[in-house]
């Protein structure tokens, strides 16, 4: 892991060598160690002689575009970070990217503010990455019987980092709490058993994590979100589970994955319709947007319950399923009431 007082060492990829070189001086200006290449086997190589913390793709090269270099990066390299460069036509392909591996996009051409921050922010959660990686693989030596342990302490770790990040964020403060009380009232309705009571809270708990790789000034935006400002926020759902794999199962991974899936499929980038979208997805939808609706947020203020309650009531069929909404309007009212 790099240390307070070592800077990444950072692979710049781009068949330009004028953008290519610009901003390898640029990042050595912040002390960051840096090698450059202009295809990708020239990336190939330089991966093979020292694999660097970071890995900068730009995704339009001549030969093998930086997209399919992903793949093989994710497959040989793991530990390495990756950042996909970008225009904004390319955006599509960015989402695949992130569905594969890459932990966040730069736009060119480049804001160099804005490309600080996205370094910062993916160092910050490949570091996370690793320690549970590191510390599961310790953990599972030492204690192999102790499977259900392993899990309940890592995942409670992840929850306090998320409750941390809340914590800093006077608009989201208490919200997965919030959230995973209401969802498990909705399952109790639904009468889920035991376990998938138990998988609802930890995706409810956990539904959020992913924003640690979301640029906080775009997330507290007092105004109107670009349609690429809330692609980009929407990435939470692909980073989220990646963080918490090495401990969740398959439902709670599943329940993260698609909190934002609408129920007649017109969500964003939506993969899954209707009854496909696991039913723990569907029903944090609807607790996810109580919460939501009914706290500030800086380009609103909170909607008082009973208007959300009505709104949610409208969506059913639509963005919710009818059946989590009509167990939503059964929970009484002093269980959802935001606290």
């Amino acid at each position: 892991m790099v240390t307070a007082t070592q800077k990444a060492s950072i692979l710049v990829v781009d068949d330009e060598a004028i953008i290519r070189k610009t901003l390898s001086r640029k990042l050595m200006k912040e002390g960051y160690l840096c090698t450059e290449a202009g295809s990708a086997d020239e990336a190939k190589a330089r991966l093979e002689e020292r694999a660097p913390e970071l890995a900068i793709l730009d995704i339009k090269m001549p030969g093998k575009p930086g997209n399919e270099l992903l793949s093989e990066i994710k497959q040989s390299h793991p530990e390495t970070a990756v950042i996909m460069a970008t225009a904004l036509t390319d955006i599509d392909i960015v989402i695949q990217c992130m569905k594969e591996g890459a932990h966040d996009y730069i736009i060119k051409p480049f804001d160099f503010d804005k490309v600080m921050i996205s370094i910062d922010r993916t160092l910050r959660m490949r570091d996370l990455e690793l320690d549970i990686k590191r510390y599961q693989q310790h953990l599972e030596q030492e204690v192999k019987d102790q499977t259900q342990e392993i899990r309940r302490i890592f995942l409670g770790a992840i929850e306090s980092l998320v409750f941390a990040l809340e914590a800093k964020d006077p608009y989201t403060g208490g919200h997965s709490r919030r959230v995973t009380d209401i969802a498990l009232a909705i399952g109790q309705r639904l009468d889920l058993p035991t376990d998938m009571l138990d998988d609802l809270r930890w995706g409810a708990l956990l539904h959020d994590v992913g924003k640690i790789a979301v640029d906080s000034a775009i997330q507290n935006k007092p105004g109107n979100l670009t349609p690429e400002e809330y692609g980009h926020v929407m990435t939470h759902a692909l980073v989220g589970p990646r963080i918490v794999k090495p401990v969740a199962n398959e439902r709670v991974l599943e329940i993260i994955t698609h909190h934002h899936a609408r129920y007649d499929g017109n969500g964003l980038n939506q993969g899954v319709v209707g009854e496909d979208i696991p039913l723990g997805a569907r029903i944090l939808a609807v607790a996810d947007t109580y919460d939501a609706m009914t706290s500030d947020r800086p380009y609103r203020d909170a909607m008082h319950p009973d208007n959300v309650i009505s709104e949610i009531a409208k969506c059913a069929g639509t963005q919710f399923d009818p059946a989590v909404v009509g167990a939503f309007l059964k929970v009484p009212t002093i269980e959802i009431m935001p606290k």
